[in-house]
């Protein structure tokens, strides 16, 4: 290698150290400082305590379904902007509060929403909270974006089986703890029984999801304009529950400048509303309704069994 080669690899070599070298000498001397121009501080629940949970509204009759509607994003999280300056946090908190007042007024219902405010919550919090409530149904309401501002409709989502499999462990493990799933105790249930009952709940929420999914689109086919693939699943970190239904609805494109307008209108909001309650009334009807047939009577059984 020739002398000035290795003089170059040298002075390659040893730049960043001199760059080091002479920033603390202006630091040392007070002619730099590492002070940063600003500091944004956020204000963030401590790990210690559980948020406090929101109020419940509608009949006073604790045997009433109760259900939990999440309005996505708040606080310093705006999601997802529109081109005409609109943000997905304050779209969903209108959207939210019509699907409430959409349910309040027919008055069967009770009705708890995850924020009534501006207000930030981690993506735990927000099913943490309809869990602690007793929920028969949770519901994030959110706004699609594409890079296309062709895209556009809306979208349910439910919990993908295939997506969740990467956190089966997890949960379990969770589920465990809680020494109950379902309501069907876990306690003294063995690792093998108890990852069994474990698939069966996830097993019976997706389906029990995708049906509510299935009510969203029927019930709006005449009232909202729907994406060509109105149902989707996704493993958001909202629906991962064993107990407890869940769907996120994503109601437009906020990036599609149609969509958005619909969704800030306040007609258009609520037709949507009326839509997503009537499949919330229709799906819990459903679960509180007797099969259609349950079977011979015990009697008529008996005869059948001795001839």
């Amino acid at each position: 290698m020739r002398m000035e080669d290795r003089g170059t690899l040298v002075a390659v070599a040893a730049a960043p150290f001199v760059a080091a070298a002479a920033l603390w000498a202006l630091l040392s001397a007070g002619l730099a400082s590492a002070e940063p121009h600003y500091v944004v501080r956020l204000a963030m629940p401590g790990a210690e305590s559980r948020i406090g949970l929101p109020p419940v509204e509608g009949p006073p009759d604790a045997s009433r379904p109760l259900v939990v509607i999440d309005a996505g994003h708040g606080g310093h999280d705006p999601g997802a902007s529109g081109q005409g300056g609109e943000r997905e946090k304050d779209l969903t908190l209108l959207l939210a509060r019509s699907v409430r007042d959409a349910l309040l007024a027919q008055g069967r219902v009770r009705v708890a929403l995850t924020r009534d405010t501006d207000r930030f919550l981690v993506l735990e919090e927000r099913a943490d909270i309809a869990r602690r409530l007793g929920a028969d149904l949770f519901i994030s309401v959110h706004a699609d974006a594409a890079q296309s501002d062709a895209a556009r409709g809306a979208t349910v989502y439910t919990l993908s089986d295939k997506a969740s499999d990467s956190v089966a462990e997890a949960l379990a493990a969770r589920e465990n703890r809680a020494d109950s799933v379902n309501g069907v105790v876990l306690a003294g249930k063995g690792e093998v029984v108890s990852s069994i009952l474990i698939d069966l709940a996830r097993r019976e929420m997706r389906g029990r999801s995708q049906r509510f999914g299935e009510l969203v689109v029927r019930e709006g086919e005449q009232q909202i304009a729907f994406h060509k693939q109105p149902q989707r699943e996704a493993a958001f970190i909202v629906l991962k529950s064993l107990d407890l239904p869940s769907a996120l609805i994503e109601a437009g494109y906020i990036s599609n400048p149609d969509d958005a307008r619909d969704m800030r209108d306040k007609a258009w909001r609520k037709g949507f509303a009326g839509t997503v309650a009537r499949a919330i009334e229709i799906f819990l009807a459903e679960r509180l309704a007797p099969p259609l047939f349950a079977g011979p009577p015990a009697t008529v059984q008996a005869d059948a069994a001795q001839e």
